[in-house]
């Protein structure tokens, strides 16, 4: 139902932005085929599913990559995919005989998918990194954390996922429409330091226009403002709030019984002393007492929930953000579509699990699967 159905790819796997990458196109209706190495294909109960949700809705195949006949095997998937989706060093799938020209010879119209930290020339290209890498040298992470504290590293969502992953879906779709015109496929480099760099574009430019200084946990955004921020309440636990706009934030005054006049809006100077004051108000009551107070106001409120509560929040709940499959409960796909929906269309699979299915539905017949197996050029 997707609208992605019909398009056909191919993962290599790999881990993280990778596979969210896969995730999501696989959400959105496309038939992905995941290569496992056949060294990590150990069996497994179907019905008893893996819990690594950033493989869910693929099948996957086990096949020995430094085997000729399993990089064949491999080519002849290729051969009738429209994407191919990889997340390796530079020149690794180059090595295995599964670089960028070699698909492209043997598929013409192929979008390949490039995944990588640092791109594919440069410096570092070749160097070890992760996603707190990727954003220190984006300039990312340095703007993230409070004022004389260390920077935080906020998880691995930022270059992993958001400038990696979603960046590189997004760069194969956009590639799939444009061959629809040309008739030809592409490469997508995909590297988490450029992804990083354009998701900070706004900051760039709130800089040039003098909105923005480079002092960490000073800015409006950053938790300078005592008015953006997550406080504490006296059952330990936590609120946010971010009325960046007047007409936002005169609510919450009045909502709090202050004195506009007290607590001016953009008096910078005043800031650091307006935090202390909230956090001794919001201190005041529990969590509990100030959603009744100010969820579901314009006064921009949400209670900072853990992992395990988001799913039970009601407007969660009545948006079915959260479902449940193979007993785990996990994030809905998104985004929305109203004619063509995405769908969750199966649990993650046991490395291998689909091998004769895939090769049989490619027009592998019985002996030529045995063949294979054989050799050791599939699990």
């Amino acid at each position: 139902m997707g609208p992605l159905t019909g398009t056909r790819m191919v993962e290599i796997a790999g881990i993280g932005p990778g596979p969210f990458c896969a995730m999501v196109l696989a959400d959105l209706g496309a038939d992905i085929i995941r290569i496992d190495r056949a060294d990590k294909v150990m069996g497994g109960d179907p019905a008893s599913p893996p819990a690594d949700l950033l493989n869910r809705g693929r099948r996957s195949i086990g096949v020995d990559l430094k085997n000729p006949e399993g990089v064949a095997t491999v080519l002849e998937v290729v051969a009738g995919s429209d994407a191919l989706i990889e997340g390796f060093r530079p020149g690794v799938m180059e090595r295995l005989g599964l670089g960028p020209d070699v698909c492209l010879d043997r598929n013409p119209r192929l979008v390949y998918g490039r995944m990588t930290g640092w791109g594919q020339e440069g410096p570092l290209a070749q160097v070890a990194g992760h996603d707190i890498n990727y954003i220190s040298l984006a300039g990312a992470l340095g703007a993230i954390g409070r004022a004389g504290q260390p920077p935080t590293p906020p998880l691995n969502l930022v270059a992993d996922f958001g400038g990696g992953g979603m960046l590189l879906a997004l760069g194969i779709c956009a590639a799939i429409v444009e061959r629809n015109t040309s008739g030809k496929g592409q490469v997508v480099d995909a590297a988490m330091v450029d992804g990083v760099a354009l998701m900070m574009s706004i900051f760039h430019g709130m800089v040039a226009m003098g909105f923005w200084n480079e002092e960490r946990g000073t800015n409006m955004l950053d938790s300078g403002a005592h008015w953006y921020d997550a406080y504490e309440t006296s059952d330990g636990e936590f609120v946010s709030i971010g009325p960046v706009e007047p007409q936002f934030y005169a609510e919450l005054l009045t909502r709090l019984g202050l004195d506009p006049t007290e607590f001016p809006h953009f008096d910078k100077a005043r800031w650091p002393e307006l935090k202390d004051r909230f956090t001794e108000i919001f201190r005041g009551k529990t969590r509990a007492e100030w959603c009744e107070l100010l969820e579901g106001t314009d006064v921009c409120f949400a209670p900072v929930l853990r992992m395990s509560e988001s799913a039970r929040h009601p407007h969660n709940v009545a948006r079915n953000t959260f479902v449940e499959v193979a007993g785990i409960e996990q994030a809905a796909p998104a985004p929305r579509f109203s004619r063509t929906p995405g769908s969750i269309d199966s649990p993650p699979p046991h490395a291998g699990q689909h091998t004769d299915e895939v090769l049989a539905s490619l027009g592998f017949d019985d002996a030529r699967v045995a063949a294979l197996r054989s050799s050791g050029a599939i699990a």
